[in-house]
C-alpha cells in the first residue's frame, strides 16, 4: 500500500485549507450505515464501523458477504433492475431487524455506496401536502427579493422548528451575508451579519451545488470510521460527495461548537446555475429529521429559488431595454467621418450614463478622452496597461485596489470599474468608473481571524469568537449588476460594429484612390509610349542617316559616338516596352483557367526559335508537368521571362544547360527551373525581383523589369518565387500559383 493512499486526511495548513478533501473523509456520521459494494460481484467491500447498531452484524463479518443477504432478495432485485435498466435509483423504505430504513443507493467511481439512514419521526400525508401548498402560495405572493427571503425565512422555521433559520447570501467574493432571519426569542439576531468567504471555502460550495441539502443531526457525534479505509476496488479513499451520511470536517464541527450550535440543517439556494446563497437552520441542541422531510426542504428551496431567478430575470429585462434604448441613441449620433472618441464625446446621451457611474474613458490608439470624475490621463493609460495584461476581454470589480494597488491614489473617482477591450487591439478600451462608497459593516466575529493551527489537535481550527465586529471599508465602490455587465457586453459588439463599419469604408474609399491611381498610371504608361517614343525615333532616325549617308566623311570617333546612340535609343525603347509591360500587368484583370503547361512551353519555345538561335543549348523539359490554373497570357509572360533569363545567362557557358521539371509541396505543384549560366551572389537573392535590379556583367543586355514582372504575375495569383543560386554554378528558380 503507497504512502499516497494512506495520505487522508492529509496534513491541511492555512496555506492550503480550500483543498481540505472534504469528499474523502474516511467517516460517516453516527445516524444511519454506509455500505461499498462492488456493482460486479455485489460484494461487501466496505462498511462504517457502526453495523452492529443498527443491523445486530459487526462490520468485519459484513465484509465479503452478499449484499442481497443482508436487504433481502426483493429489495435486491429492484436494486439491480434499475442498474439494469438505468433507471436511476428511488429512495425507499426498508426493514432489517426491528429497525426501520431509508435505503439511498447511488454510484461512486467503481462502487455502488448504499446509505441506510435511520427513518426517524414521520409526517403524516395530509401535513406534508398542507406544508408544501403552505411553501407554494406563500412564495409566489411576493414581488421582492427582500420580502421573499423574509417569507422562506418564516416558512422554514414554521415547518421544520429548527431555532434559527437564515437566509445567507453570497457577494461576487463569495463572502456571505444574512439577509433574512427567523429565531427564537431568547436568541441574539444576526442579521445583516457578514461572514468571510472562508466560513464556507470552494469545496463545500461545490458540493452543495451538486447535492442541494445537508444534514448534521448531532454536532457532538462521534464520526464513524469506514473499515478498510482504502476501497480494495480502487486502491483509494471513498469518494462519499453524494453521500447523505458523509461525515463533517472536524473544523466545520469545531466552527459549530463554538457557534453552540448543536445541529444545522441547510440547503441551497440556485440560480441561474450559480449558488446564489444558502439557507442555513441552526439548532441549539440535537436535532434529526429525516430524508423525506429533507427532500420537502429541497423543494422548498427550489421553489425560493425560481422565484428569485424570476424577480432577477424582471428586473434584469427591464432594465437591459431601458438601456438597449439609450444604446440605440447613442448610436444613431455616431458619426463614420469622426474618431470612435469623438464621436462618444459629441452624442446627445453621454455613453456613461448606460451605466451608473461617476465617470468613463475612451482609450483608442494614441486616442484618450476621459469623461466626468475619472482619474488623470496619466493613470487611466497606466491603468490600461495593466487591463492589457488580463486575458478577459470584460474586467470588473468593486475593489479595484485589490487588483491593481495603484488604484490606491484615486480610490475616491474609481473604486469600481467596469471595463471591455475594443476589437483586437491590445490597449483599446471602454472604461466606466464609480466612486467609493464608505459604509461600515459588521461580522460575526473578526474576519481578520478566519482561521490559526491548534498544535494541540495538530490541525487547523476556526476562530471561536463569533461577536458582532465592526469595520470601516474603504476603497469599495457599489456592486456590478448582471443586467449592467449584459448592457457593456451588448455595447461592445455595438462598437465593434461601428469600427468595422469605419474601417469597411476607409478600405473601399482607398480602394476607389487606388482604381482611380491606376487609372492615372495607366494613362501615365500610355503617355511616355506617345509621348517618348516619337522623338525617341527622331533620335534613332537622324542617328541612323548620319551612320548610312555620312560615314565616308566621319572620323572614327564621331562614327563609334553615332554607334552609341543607336545602342542607347535602342536600350531606351526596350525599357519603355517593360515599363507598359509592367504597367499591364498591374493593372491587368485575371482570367483563369485550366491549361496544360507543356503545351504552353512548346508555344514558348517556337517563338524563342531555341534551335536556331542556340544550336549549343541542351534543354530539358519534363513530361507530365502538372496543368496549370490561372491567366494564361500572364502565365505566358512569366515563363518567357524566366527562360529569357536562363537562356541569356548560359549563352556564354562551354554547354549550355536548361532544365524544366516539378514537384508537389505541400499539397501545391511547384515549378522550377534550372540553368548552369553565371549564378547570383547571396547578399543580391533578395534583390533580383525589384523593379530595375540588375546585378550581372554589362555584357548581358536587359533593364532590371524582368524579374520583376514575374514577381508581380505571382503576386496576383497569390503564388511565390524563390532562388537558390550560386556564382558561377548556375541559378534554380522556384515558383507555385
Amino acid at each position: 500500500m503507497s504512502s499516497e493512499q494512506l495520505s487522508y486526511p492529509e496534513k491541511i495548513d492555512i496555506q492550503n485549507c480550500e483543498k481540505e478533501p472534504i469528499h474523502l473523509i474516511g467517516k460517516a456520521q453516527a445516524h444511519g450505515v454506509i455500505l461499498a459494494v462492488d456493482p460486479e460481484t455485489f460484494k461487501i467491500t466496505q462498511a462504517s464501523e457502526n453495523t452492529f447498531k443498527y443491523f445486530g452484524l459487526l462490520h468485519k463479518h459484513l465484509l465479503g458477504d452478499s449484499f442481497e443477504n443482508l436487504i433481502g432478495k426483493s429489495a435486491f432485485e429492484r436494486i439491480t433492475k434499475a442498474i439494469d435498466q438505468k433507471t436511476g435509483f428511488k429512495a425507499e423504505e426498508l426493514k432489517i431487524g426491528n429497525k426501520h430504513f431509508v435505503v439511498l443507493p447511488h454510484f461512486s467511481e467503481e462502487h455502488l455506496i448504499i446509505d441506510f439512514e435511520v427513518l426517524g419521526e414521520y409526517w403524516e400525508p395530509m401535513f406534508l401536502q398542507q406544508q408544501l401548498t403552505n411553501t407554494i402560495n406563500g412564495l409566489d405572493a411576493n414581488e421582492t427579493i427582500p420580502k421573499l427571503c423574509n417569507t422562506a425565512a418564516k416558512l422554514m422555521k414554521s415547518i421544520f422548528d429548527y431555532d434559527r433559520v437564515m437566509i445567507y447570501r453570497f457577494d461576487e467574493e463569495w463572502n456571505g451575508e444574512v439577509v433574512a432571519e427567523e429565531r427564537e426569542e431568547y436568541l441574539e439576531s444576526w442579521l445583516d451579519l457578514h461572514y468571510p468567504a472562508s466560513d464556507i471555502p470552494s469545496q463545500s460550495r461545490n458540493l452543495f451545488l451538486k447535492h442541494k441539502v445537508r444534514i448534521i443531526s448531532d454536532v457532538d457525534y462521534e464520526p464513524v470510521p469506514i473499515s478498510p479505509e482504502i476501497s480494495p476496488i480502487t486502491k483509494k479513499p471513498l469518494d462519499l460527495s453524494k453521500s447523505t451520511l458523509r461525515g463533517v470536517s472536524p473544523i466545520h464541527i469545531e466552527y459549530l461548537q463554538n457557534m453552540k450550535v448543536g445541529a444545522s440543517l441547510t440547503a441551497a439556494i440556485i440560480v441561474h446555475g450559480k449558488l446564489w446563497g444558502l439557507i442555513a437552520c441552526h439548532h441549539y441542541s440535537a436535532k434529526f429529521i429525516n430524508y423525506f422531510q429533507r427532500e420537502t426542504c429541497k423543494f422548498l428551496a427550489q421553489v425560493f429559488s425560481n422565484n428569485i431567478a424570476s424577480i432577477q430575470t424582471g428586473i434584469f429585462n427591464k432594465k437591459f431595454n431601458e438601456n438597449s434604448e439609450l444604446r440605440a441613441k447613442i448610436l444613431t449620433d455616431l458619426k463614420i467621418e469622426n474618431t470612435l472618441g469623438d464621436g462618444l464625446e459629441n452624442t446627445e446621451i453621454p455613453f456613461t450614463s448606460l451605466i451608473e457611474s461617476g465617470g468613463g474613458a475612451v482609450v483608442l490608439d494614441d486616442e484618450i478622452k476621459l469623461f466626468g470624475n475619472t482619474p488623470t490621463e496619466a493613470e487611466v493609460i497606466d491603468l490600461s496597461n495593466f487591463l492589457a495584461e488580463n486575458d478577459e476581454i470584460l474586467f470588473y470589480t468593486k475593489h479595484l485596489k485589490n487588483h491593481y494597488s495603484a488604484a490606491e491614489n484615486y480610490k475616491k473617482s474609481a473604486s469600481g470599474i467596469l471595463s471591455f477591450k475594443l476589437g483586437r487591439a491590445k490597449n483599446n478600451f471602454i472604461i466606466w468608473f464609480r466612486p467609493e462608497v464608505v459604509e461600515t459593516v459588521s461580522w460575526g466575529g473578526n474576519p481578520n481571524k478566519k482561521i490559526t493551527y491548534n498544535e494541540e489537535k495538530q490541525r487547523l481550527s476556526p476562530r471561536n469568537s463569533f461577536e458582532r465586529w465592526t469595520e470601516k471599508l474603504d476603497g469599495i465602490s457599489n456592486s456590478w449588476q448582471d443586467y449592467e455587465i449584459e448592457t457593456a457586453k451588448a455595447f461592445r459588439e455595438n462598437l465593434n460594429q461601428f469600427i468595422l463599419k469605419k474601417q469597411k469604408e476607409e478600405i473601399s474609399r482607398l480602394n476607389q484612390n487606388l482604381q482611380e491611381a491606376n487609372k492615372d498610371l495607366e494613362l501615365f504608361s500610355y503617355g511616355i509610349s506617345h509621348d517618348l517614343r516619337s522623338p525617341l525615333r527622331g533620335i534613332t532616325g537622324y542617328a541612323q542617316i548620319l551612320k548610312e549617308d555620312f560615314s565616308e566623311n566621319l572620323s572614327a570617333e564621331a562614327l563609334e559616338t553615332i554607334e552609341t546612340i543607336l545602342k542607347s535609343s535602342n536600350r531606351m525603347e526596350g525599357i519603355i516596352d517593360d515599363i507598359l509591360s509592367f504597367s499591364k500587368i498591374t493593372g491587368g484583370e485575371l482570367q483563369k483557367k485550366n491549361f496544360s503547361t507543356n503545351k504552353l512551353l512548346q508555344e514558348l519555345l517556337m517563338t524563342f526559335n531555341i534551335k536556331a538561335n542556340y544550336p549549343n543549348l541542351k534543354i530539358e523539359i519534363a513530361e507530365n508537368l502538372p496543368d496549370s490554373y490561372g491567366d494564361r497570357r500572364m502565365l505566358f509572360q512569366l515563363w518567357s521571362n524566366l527562360l529569357g533569363n536562363a537562356l541569356k545567362y548560359t549563352e556564354q557557358a562551354p554547354y549550355p544547360q536548361i532544365e524544366i521539371g516539378s514537384f508537389a509541396q505541400e499539397n501545391k505543384d511547384v515549378f522550377y527551373i534550372k540553368d548552369n549560366g553565371i549564378g547570383i551572389a547571396e547578399n543580391q537573392k533578395d534583390k533580383i525581383f525589384q523593379m530595375f535590379s540588375r546585378f550581372a556583367k554589362k555584357d548581358f543586355k536587359g533593364t532590371g523589369i524582368g524579374l520583376a514582372i514575374v514577381a508581380r504575375i505571382l503576386e496576383k495569383h497569390n503564388g511565390k518565387i524563390w532562388v537558390e543560386s550560386e556564382p558561377g554554378k548556375g541559378s534554380t528558380f522556384f515558383f507555385h500559383l
